[in-house]
């Protein structure tokens, strides 16, 4: 249901409320907003994090958290566990861990949010939430010098990408994968990997994906 339904159906409980004396009309023209709410948090949060992404690659060295983001995404998940919304809960949460990972460099607090959002969203069958919580999983073992873990954890989010077709997320994960593979001494795996993700990259004129690409590249 669109945005514009939703406020449109609170309008009409409003007036049953007003007009027809419906004691639950109220509670569910809330409820309807609640939901707008929810959406529209998790969406404007997801702009502020693409900007910080953004900050970083030109100018990591005047890179700044905006307070608003977490707060965002926190409310999201509040909403939407309030609705009994299970994905967008487990959505909500994904991106909260990804705030405390990435913006904030902590992954003590990240990783237990990030399971949580995890544990949701594979009883809600979600798995573009799962594939990029699993990803986020990864990179906290790769930084804590666990790489048999982050392997595992990164090659699951590839298997969930594949299926998907989400073929930009594949060639992320692989660069992460190569990396893992250097640090393990698995040069011929690493070389594999990368070419590949060049492949996808260049095939989708993926440009910031083709930097990362070529970074990695170097390290072999």
């Amino acid at each position: 249901m669109s945005v514009d339904e939703r406020i449109e159906r609170s309008r009409l409980a409003y007036e049953r409320a007003l007009f027809e004396s419906d004691g639950e009309a109220l509670a569910q023209a809330e409820r309807e907003l609640d939901g707008v709410e929810a959406d529209l948090a998790l969406a404007r949060g997801r702009v502020i994090h693409g900007r910080f992404l953004q900050q970083r690659a030109e100018d990591p060295e005047q890179i700044h958290e905006d307070p608003r983001e977490l707060a965002l995404f926190e409310r999201a998940a509040e909403l939407y566990r309030a609705r009994g919304d299970v994905r967008g809960e487990a959505e909500s949460l994904f991106w909260v861990g990804c705030c405390h990972q990435v913006v904030r460099r902590d992954n003590e607090a990240a990783v237990p949010v990030l399971w949580q959002s995890l544990e949701l969203a594979t009883g809600a069958d979600d798995t573009t939430t799962m594939s990029e919580v699993l990803r986020h999983l990864g990179i906290a073992e790769h930084a804590a010098g666990r790489l048999g873990a982050a392997r595992l954890h990164l090659e699951e989010s590839t298997r969930l990408r594949r299926e998907m077709g989400a073929g930009l997320g594949v060639a992320s994960n692989l660069v992460g994968l190569t990396y893992i593979a250097v640090g393990q001494d698995r040069r011929d795996d690493a070389l594999k990997l990368i070419e590949e993700a060049r492949a996808i990259a260049e095939a989708n004129g993926a440009q910031g994906l083709m930097r990362q690409i070529e970074e990695a590249r170097a390290q072999l």
